[in-house]
Parts: structure tokens; sequence; C-alpha cells
């Protein structure tokens, strides 16, 4: 057998049978380190803040992160149309008995939108420098991020496309794929999965949450924190360089991860390809596209404060 079973006691509650997730703890151990080396960068002199202005910011960044990484989720990536016939369930945390069961479902890029829009508004209302605080905090964000991929790990959720080489891992909840079509009963053959004719198969996928936990996370925090955050810069930079490289860095593993079945690529210039299988770069998911947006704001966000610094160096 070429591919790694899924471990069996991983379990995505804390403590069987009462209502308490890891995906959830990982989210608050996120938010914790971001507000740890926030919290550093503030005591070394590196933004003029208060520890008051400091947990303000987080307040409310956290909150915009929720909003709107719930309602990009529920309306972008959710196709069967419910929360626009009942959009109170877009934040609604019980199912239709009543048994609490979180806000599932959280997009990064709605969070990431969400968090900005409140963080100028409370920037402004405290008279402090968006840009200084945005830099701050990207330098810290990507380290937290990990711990959100590793909380979907833990779901055994967000699972990659389909592979045959040996880092391909059995999730035992993604769907099984007919083996009728003759790239399934291929790659079960070369895996040493077996089958009958017709039978649903579940193929080795590639763990693109831990690709993203190690690329978007580790990887790139190391690079903001150790390179770019000692250099003297225009404020804004930071941030440019966040947005810049976690949307190549995302593109890219992409192409590894699965996109939604219900959507697949919205932009499919290659050959026709299910979902669950990587056939051509030319074939976009809506996660490639909001990354692509991303690398270009990033790249404004850069130009835009270098124009507005050189203005002021002239004035």
């Amino acid at each position: 057998m070429i591919y790694i079973n899924y471990p069996e006691w991983i379990s995505p509650q804390i403590i069987p049978g009462l209502p308490f997730h890891w995906y959830g703890m990982m989210y608050l151990v996120a938010f914790g380190i971001t507000y740890l080396l926030f919290n550093y960068q503030r005591k070394h002199g590196e933004i003029a803040v208060s520890e008051d202005q400091m947990a303000g910011i987080f307040f409310w960044v956290i909150l915009g992160l929720l909003i709107g990484a719930r309602i990009v989720a529920t309306l972008v990536y959710d196709t069967s149309g419910q929360y626009l016939r009942r959009p109170w369930l877009i934040f609604w945390p019980f199912d239709e008995h009543m048994h609490l069961v979180g806000l599932q479902g959280m997009s990064y890029h709605g969070g990431l939108i969400g968090g900005v829009v409140a963080g100028v508004l409370y920037c402004r209302k405290e008279k402090i420098s968006f840009w200084a605080v945005a830099d701050t905090a990207v330098a810290g964000i990507p380290l937290g991020y990990t711990f959100g991929r590793l909380g979907n790990f833990i779901n055994g959720e967000l699972w990659g496309r389909v592979t045959a080489s040996p880092l391909g891992m059995i999730f035992p909840h993604a769907p099984g794929l007919s083996s009728r079509y003759e790239w399934v009963r291929r790659i079960a053959d070369s895996v040493g999965i077996g089958y009958s004719p017709g039978s649903l198969v579940n193929l080795p996928r590639h763990p693109s949450q831990l690709y993203e936990a190690f690329f978007e996370g580790v990887f790139l925090w190391l690079i903001i924190w150790f390179v770019f955050r000692k250099r003297k810069q225009i404020q804004g930079t930071l941030l440019g360089v966040y947005l810049i490289g976690y949307g190549i860095i995302r593109f890219f593993i992409e192409y590894f991860r699965q996109p939604d079945a219900d959507i697949g690529f919205p932009i499919a210039l290659g050959p026709d390809s299910p979902p669950s299988l990587f056939l051509s770069p030319l074939n976009i998911s809506t996660g490639q596209i909001f990354c692509f947006a991303m690398i270009l704001a990033g790249i404004a966000v850069i130009v835009f404060r270098r124009l507005v610094s050189s203005r002021k160096a002239g004035s």
C-alpha cells in the first residue's frame, strides 16, 4: 500500500460527548499567539499603542474577522441558497434539533476583509495609524494561522485532491469515487486499493491542510518575522508583503486542495476535470481567484504607500 491512513486516534472533540472541539480551540490558540507576538513588538517599541488600545484592536478585529469569514463562507461557498432564504442562519449556532454545533464554515478571505474593515474603523476612532497596526499584526498572523489549518486537519475536512504519491492520505469522511471511471481504477490499482466493479472507492488525497499549515503559516511567518520586520521601511509595506506572500503560496497550494464540488472551477481553460483530480493549471478555483486579488491588493498597498511617502518627503 502506497498511502497513509488518517490517524484513527484523532477526534474532533476535546472531551467525547461534550460540544467542545479542537477546531474551536485552535482558533483560540491562533488568536492568542497573534496577540502575544503583537504585544512583544509593542513592548519592544515597534509600535506606539497602549495596552488598552491593543486589547481594543484585537476585540474589534476578531469580531470583524468572524463576521466576514462567516458571511463569505455562507454566501459564496454555499450554493444551496438556504442562507439567502433564511439569512439569520448565518450566525445561528444550533442545528434543527437545537444541539449546539457552532458556526460551521469559515472563509479565510472573508475573515481578512472583515478584519481589515474593523481595524480601519477602530484605528480611525482611536486616531491610530492603521498601517502601523496592520504591519505589526501581520508579523504574527501567519504563525497563528498555522493552528487554524491544524484544526481543519483534526476535523478531517478540507482534504486535498486525489494523488498516487506516498504523501497521499485516506480521509475517512472524504466521498467515495466510482470505479466506473478509468482514472479512479488506475489510481486505486497503483496504490493497492481493492474495489469491485461500479463500487465507490475512497482514494488517497493530499493532506493539503498540513501543506497550508506549514507554507502559509510557519514558512511565511519566518520570512516576515526574521527578514522583513526588522528593516526600516514605509508603513504598510509588511501588510503588502503578507498579502502578496500569502496570495502566491495559497494560489499554488490550491492545486493540491480540492475545491468545493458544487462550485468546481469558475475558470476552466484546461481539459474537463472533476474537482477531486488535478489535470491542468488552467482550471482555476474560487480560492485562487481570491488569492490573485490578494496579490494585486498587496502590490497596490506597497505602491500606494510609497507614493504617499514620496509626496510627504517632497512637500
